[in-house]
């Protein structure tokens, strides 16, 4: 079954709402997904107790573990650390950090200072160099490998240098539209076409796992 930690909703630039988004994970055979809409300092406080709101009620059933979180995106990078303090302060379970992929103008530094905040999840890092993987994996920050177009074109560099040194690595889908949804049979050839096998994509898929258990301990 598929654990999905990075996903959007219409609240920031996804075309669902979160609860038909998570129906579709149900459908898909999702165990878990965590809903993570962009922001920063002028919606964060908006996002959370919205989608907060809407993953209890969808707990409540049974079908699928929700998770409430934030992906902090063209932040600042000396502001990544005290805005996600302030979004775990407000009930945010799963704090990603947008990363410096190569298709957007992300701030030089964004990785770093995400790494050293303890964020929960780098997405898509882009060139993501060997001392901040180092970091990433003395740290606890898992990395991520994208299954979304154009975030996906370093996939390969982060599996290579993550596997090199010790990464811990977790494989998302960034979905902002509903095909954008994984089979577990896509998410294992997008773990595959990254360089990494089949045993690399059942520990990734246990790193979700232990994200979600983590979480839910809060």
């Amino acid at each position: 079954m598929m654990i999905d930690l990075h996903t959007h909703s219409l609240f920031s630039d996804g075309e669902l709402l979160p609860s038909e988004l998570i129906r579709r994970a149900v459908v898909c055979g999702y165990q878990a997904i965590a809903v993570t809409d962009h922001a920063d300092f002028s919606n964060y406080d908006f996002i959370i107790p919205r989608i907060i709101k809407i993953c209890s009620k969808i707990n409540m059933a049974g079908t699928i573990t929700a998770i409430a979180g934030i992906e902090l995106t063209h932040v600042f990078p000396d502001d990544i650390a005290m805005l996600a303090a302030d979004a775990r302060s407000m009930g945010a379970g799963i704090v990603v950090v947008h990363g410096e992929t190569i298709v957007e103008p992300v701030a030089p530094g964004t990785n770093s200072k995400a790494i050293d905040a303890g964020i929960d999840i780098l997405a898509h890092p882009g060139l993501i160099t060997v001392e901040e993987v180092q970091r990433a994996a003395s740290k606890g920050v898992f990395l991520e490998i994208s299954s979304r177009g154009g975030h996906s074109l370093c996939n390969g560099h982060v599996a290579h240098l993550a596997k090199k040194y010790n990464a811990r690595l977790v494989l998302n889908s960034d979905a902002h539209a509903p095909y954008d949804l994984l089979t577990r049979e896509h998410a294992e050839k997008v773990a595959i076409g990254s360089g990494l096998d089949k045993k690399d994509f059942v520990e990734m898929l246990h790193n979700s796992k232990e994200i979600v258990a983590k979480t839910l301990k809060k």
